[in-house]
């Protein structure tokens, strides 16, 4: 018997029947009909609503149905007809809540009612929303503006992006830290260090031109689904895909579109990934220096015969810092990068092979190389790779990291960022008539850090659950009931909901499918894709309750319970009319949103612009830098006897913290998400059984106790010494201080972890033949209590 056939696994491409299925099984006969069909058919097109799930672009040229599984799951868990009303939390104390899934609290439905926390009592009573402003106003007025944090999750529009991150400054804080923080920071900080631009330099039409793509630590099938069509129209084309992720994730080898009927019907699935390796969790930066030897050792054999592999002419002109690098790749030996990498130097030369054959070569990434101790040197050295041949600057080619929230990018481009730096503050002052703040703020690990130190008295979340999403999360809810005030903006329950300061609100805001009618009538809100183009959006369902404000109204009705009275701040009108925002963005940021209001709507979006894709590098050099990596791990922790690198992962039932049901369908995990994902081989040689009971202990040497319980050993596919569980499940093993060094993003991706083996055995869920469970979602936790 092979050792994939002792796994856990799925054996159906990505796509298909499957994603319907996927969809059923959780939403039932909700999900087709007419209403939700008509508002599916809407989703990412001009004229029409845009997806709370992921960034991926929207396209001009769209399909019939321009959504995916995951799009479709967002947007049906918007429109449940479940409602949490002040009834359900008068049965239900907060403290039992607690004892609730993240899934059994979503379940309960749109929340209907401004609601503030009755410490006495312990349960949330409804509250009137000039209540709920007055209060929080008065307590914000209280305290020092630089212990107060103002968080933003990916789902607010830049238009309540641009109010929230004005009122914070006008209160006199920068402490504006985002999801971005959690996820794509390093991004943001690598790319600006390099070639000047903080974002990708990719846009939609560059993946029709390309020959080769490189995918490093990003899962398409699971967190972009959309991006499948056209992987699948560039696989058909010919073009080279060359994926490495230390898991083999189904969306990145096979997919069927649900949108063509012969494939459907044939069951003829389309290979995406020409070539797949399984690198070792922070093995990345071996693998490119491999690759860089590579095309330094084809370019040897070039220049015999007059020819040359590296685009000479653009190092010349566009690049700085080349000489140290290739004598850094030269001195660097095949033996050590094998080691850390995990793979043969046949296979990372097989790969690097296909980049120097190909004239335009676009290279991906997510998290797998953002949440790493060394994941700035993750990305810097993917650039130094690109940079040899002039993949940066040219149609069919750039850096493309895949952005998970829906807006995230676009919260930083109008002002969410703690970075005075990154903001036009003179410009602020100018048009508000006030002085900015200039002190750096705090991002997400600084609030983590001041929390706990109870430093911080007060934390505003727009939208997200920034409790459940934190590394740390057992020593975070102990210390965040320490603050004096909590509010939480957003659409559904969840636990960041039931750990609350001493005066807490939960304020419940519109989602993007609905209707938002102000004073000017049914508004327009805008976001920012992937490729930084701006889509403008608007809802056309009824809102869930007569109860709810939109989140612009939420946070200027703070503003001004807050603020002193400045003629020059027009709350009220901003409002009534989003395009007086808009014009307002339009003002502060004129080079990139001008005539923002006449081209909110055009399809596909319009770009923003990038200076890096003109070849305009705005770095320190005035050119497109090389760095030279100090280490080949990207871990930021040696290996040693029974210490193991943990993954954290998100399932194909999850967006995020949001989690959809227990189906991890694309991995073969049905039902449970408390697993322990582990070869084969590592199994063995740990002395462990598959279906054993262990727990995770934290291995990071710091003294600390951290530990997650209950964890039933799987079989899987992952390469030696590796460890693989759920996001947010594994996040009390993660230190608050195990972070890139340069963003301090959280080190997810690989965390230091050892088993603790208990005498408890489980059996590992069996499947259907075809791989599906038949069990329903709600089968293990009991939702008839909800």
């Amino acid at each position: 018997m092979s050792d994939r056939d002792q796994t856990v696994h799925y054996d159906s491409p990505a796509g298909g029947w499957g994603s319907l299925r996927g969809i059923a099984r959780i939403f039932g006969e909700e999900w087709n009909t007419p209403a939700v069909m008509e508002t599916l058919a809407r989703q990412n097109k001009p004229g029409g609503f845009m997806c709370v799930s992921c960034s991926w672009g929207k396209p001009a040229d769209h399909h019939a149905f321009e959504f995916c599984e995951n799009g479709a799951k967002a947007t049906l868990w918007d429109l449940t007809t479940r409602r949490c009303t002040p009834e359900f939390f008068a049965e239900h104390s907060v403290t039992e809540l607690r004892g609730w899934s993240d899934f059994e609290l979503e379940q309960t439905g749109r929340l209907t009612h401004p609601l503030r926390y009755d410490r006495a009592t312990d349960r949330y009573l409804p509250c009137g929303w000039e209540e709920a402003f007055a209060e929080i106003g008065r307590e914000l007025r209280a305290i020092d503006p630089k212990a107060a944090v103002f968080y933003a999750s990916g789902r607010a529009s830049l238009e309540t992006s641009y109010l929230y991150a004005l009122f914070a400054r006008l209160y006199g804080t920068n402490n504006l830290p985002d999801s971005s923080n959690m996820c794509h920071e390093t991004t943001s900080v690598a790319l600006k260090k390099v070639i000047g631009a903080s974002v990708g330099t990719v846009v939609f039409d560059d993946f029709s031109k390309c020959d080769a793509m490189f995918f490093f630590g990003q899962n398409t099938g699971s967190n972009s689904p959309r991006f499948l069509h056209p992987l699948q129209e560039a696989a058909k084309r010919g073009v080279k895909i060359v994926t490495f992720n230390p898991v083999r994730e189904k969306g990145l080898e096979f997919f069927i579109n649900p949108q063509s009927p012969v494939e459907m019907l044939t069951g003829k699935a389309t290979q995406i990934s020409a070539q797949y390796y399984q690198v070792r969790p922070g093995g990345d930066i071996a693998v490119l220096m491999g690759m860089c030897k590579h095309v330094f050792a084809r370019d040897d054999e070039a220049r015999k015969r007059d020819r040359r592999v590296l685009d000479v002419d653009f190092l010349k002109q566009h690049t700085a810092g080349l000489e140290e690098f290739e004598s850094k790749v030269r001195s660097t030996t095949w033996e050590s990068i094998e080691a850390e990498s995990g793979l043969s130097r046949a296979d990372i030369e097989a790969a690097a092979q296909v980049y120097v054959e190909a004239e335009r070569v676009i290279g991906i990434y997510g998290m797998g190389l953002t949440q790493h101790v060394h994941g700035f040197e993750n990305i810097t050295m993917f650039v130094n790779l690109l940079l040899l041949r002039g993949n940066i600057g040219r149609e069919g080619t750039g850096i493309s990291p895949v952005r998970g929230h829906s807006n995230v990018q676009g919260q930083r481009t109008v002002g969410i960022s703690e970075k005075p730096e990154l903001v036009p503050l003179d410009r602020l002052a100018t048009q508000f008539g006030f002085e900015p703040p200039r002190e750096e703020g705090m991002n997400t690990v600084a609030a983590c850090q001041g929390i706990l130190a109870d430093e911080v008295r007060a934390f505003f979340g727009l939208g997200g659950n920034f409790v459940r999403a934190i590394p740390e999360r057992d020593r975070m809810e102990e210390a965040w009931t320490r603050m004096r005030l909590t509010v939480q903006v957003a659409t559904k329950l969840n636990r960041s909901h039931l750990v609350n300061g001493e005066v807490a609100f939960l304020l419940p805001c519109l989602s993007r499918t609905e209707k938002d009618v102000q004073a000017g009538g049914a508004q327009v809100v805008t976001m920012e894709d992937t490729f930084s183009c701006i889509h403008g959006s608007i809802g056309h369902r009824v809102p869930a309750s007569e109860h709810l404000l939109s989140e612009a109204a939420i946070v200027a009705g703070v503003a001004k319970a807050t603020l002193p009275p400045n003629p020059r701040l027009s709350w009220d009108a901003w409002v009534g009319d989003y395009a007086r925002i808009r014009a307002e963005i339009a003002e502060t940021y004129s080079e990139e949103f001008h005539d923002f209001e006449a081209r909110k709507f055009t399809p596909g979006g319009f770009y923003r612009g990038n200076s890096a894709r003109e070849r305009i590098w705005k770095t320190e050099t005035g050119k497109a830098t090389f760095t030279s990596p100090k280490m080949m791990s990207a871990t930021g922790f040696d290996d040693a006897p029974g210490r193991y690198r943990l993954i954290t992962m998100r399932s194909n039932d999850q967006f995020n913290t949001t989690i959809y049901g227990y189906s991890d369908r694309l991995r073969g995990i049905e039902g449970t998400r408390d697993v322990l994902l582990i070869n084969p081989q590592e199994m063995r040689r740990a002395g462990l059984e598959p279906g054993q009971v262990v727990s995770l202990l934290s291995d990071a040497g710091d003294g600390v106790e951290r530990a997650v319980h209950g964890l039933v050993v799987t079989p899987f596919s992952l390469p030696d010494n590796c460890l693989g569980g759920y996001y947010p499940e594994m996040n009390p093993l993660m230190p608050v201080t195990h972070h890139d060094e340069h963003s301090k993003t959280p080190a997810a991706k690989s965390v230091p972890v050892k088993i603790r083996p208990t005498a408890e055995f489980r059996p590992v869920a069996p499947l259907e033949p075809d791989g599906h469970d038949t069990r329903t979602a709600d089968g293990p936790v009991g939702l008839d209590r909800a």
